[in-house]
Order: structure tokens, then sequence, then C-alpha cells
């Protein structure tokens, strides 16, 4: 039964690349045609693939509402929540996660910093999104049209001498998160306060999240927070590959941090 399962799931791949015949689908599984036309019919029964007029078999239309369905149920918050508090145990400081819903950038989950310095913000509360590392990251990841639609329709409060004063310096701000993958809120929203943040990224590649680690001045510097981008993407990387399907990329810990 297993071995039958296996042939049966290896077709999907083989029809991923494109249409195939009977034949090529029997030589991909190194089975006879007879063995090969089974697999396929009960495969087009479920609706996971289809046979063309032309007797080529594609993927099915059920296939891809089963996909959509699984990605619509993905709870990113429930997936990342262990790398989060694995990364917080690594380096001491706030983890926040968040993302862009209707307009607005919303924390979904935080691990607070062990250290006696907390940080007020609260889940289910948008953040300051023309000056958080995390709004650059998920405002970075829209299309330019919408990006700049976005941002032209903003308020550009001076929380500080380092925040955004305007549209033009947030869409070359975004320009340069966009390339470079990453995202900084140095002083931004607040002067005592730093931030780092890696996106988190679906199976098309789209961002569906970011996640960020920030500190005080008082418990480290801008420049020392900087050195823990490498991990605090590493980290985003982790739960990007679980997100999306991928083959898992391991938690970072404190061998690798």
């Amino acid at each position: 039964m297993s071995q039958t399962v296996d042939r049966a799931l290896s077709i999907l791949p083989l029809l991923a690349e494109g249409p195939a015949d009977l034949g090529r689908v029997a030589d991909r599984l190194g089975v006879h045609k007879s063995t090969a036309l089974r697999l396929l019919r009960t495969l087009h029964e479920h609706g996971l693939v289809y046979r063309q007029s032309d007797q080529r078999y594609r993927l099915g239309a059920r296939l891809f509402a089963l996909a959509q369905e699984a990605m619509e149920n993905l709870d990113v918050r429930e997936i990342a929540h262990p790398h989060l508090i694995r990364l917080n145990e690594i380096c001491g400081h706030t983890v926040h996660l968040a993302v862009y819903e209707e307009g607005e950038v919303l924390y979904i989950d935080k691990v607070d910093s062990r250290y006696p310095v907390r940080m007020y913000s609260r889940i289910g509360r948008p953040v300051a999104i023309t000056v958080a590392a995390v709004a650059k990251l998920l405002l970075a990841d829209l299309p330019a049209p919408e990006r700049r639609a976005v941002a032209e329709k903003l308020d550009y409060p001076l929380y500080t001498a380092r925040s955004t004063p305007g549209p033009a310096a947030f869409l070359t701000e975004l320009a340069t998160v966009r390339e470079q993958g990453w995202a900084t809120d140095l002083g931004g929203h607040e002067e005592s306060i730093n931030c780092v943040a890696a996106p988190i990224r679906g199976a098309d590649g789209r961002v569906v999240a970011a996640m960020s680690v920030s500190a005080p001045n008082v418990v480290v510097t801008a420049d020392e927070l900087l050195t823990l981008l490498p991990l605090v993407r590493r980290t985003a990387d982790a739960i990007s590959g679980e997100y999306s399907g991928r083959t898992p990329v391991p938690t970072p810990d404190r061998d690798t941090a």
C-alpha cells in the first residue's frame, strides 16, 4: 500500500513540470503502463489530475483548490511562535511578529525582553507605520503602484529627528528595504529604541509577515543590535521554510548565533 501511495504521489511533481502522456508517466515511475493508468485514474477520480483531449494528463483543479485552502488556514503566528521564543532565549531582547491588514501593520505576537527595561508595544495594536522596521518590510513588498498610493496617503508624524519626513523619503527607504531584504528602525519612533527586522515569505515568495528584535540603548547600542541581523534573518528563513512547506531551515541556536 505504501509503495502504491508513493508512486501516486510521485506523479504530481512530474505533472507540475507540464502535461505528460501515459508512456512518460510509466517511464518516470518505472512501472508498466497498466499500473500507471490505474494510478492516474485514481488521481483523476479525486480531481488531482485531469486528462486532456490530447490524452495527456495535467494537474487537476482540485489540487489547486486544496493548496489554496491549506494556505488560507495556515496560522503564521502559530508556526512562528516557537522560533520567536528560541530567538528571545538566545538574544534576550523583545521579539515581535507583525502583518499588514487593511491598511495597518499590526503586531500579532510578542515575546518580552528578559531585561528590566520593557517595551510598551501590545499584540493587536497598530505600529508606527512610517518608521517601524516591520512596516517597512511589509509595505516594501507591495507592487509599486500600491506602494506609492499607500505612501502618499499616510501621515508622517515626526516622532524624533530620525523619523521619516514624507512620502518621497519613505518610498526611497522602501526601495532600499526591498532590495536588501531587511529593515531597521534606529531611533525613528523613540530615540532610545532600536530595531532590526526580517521578512517571512510564503511559497510564492511574497512577504506574509515580518519579525523583529528591538532593544533600548541602555541595554545595547544600535551597532551592537545590528550584529544580530544575521541571526534574525536566519530565524525568519526558518519560519518561512516551515510556513511555505519548503525544506525546513533549522532554527538558529547559541552555537550558530
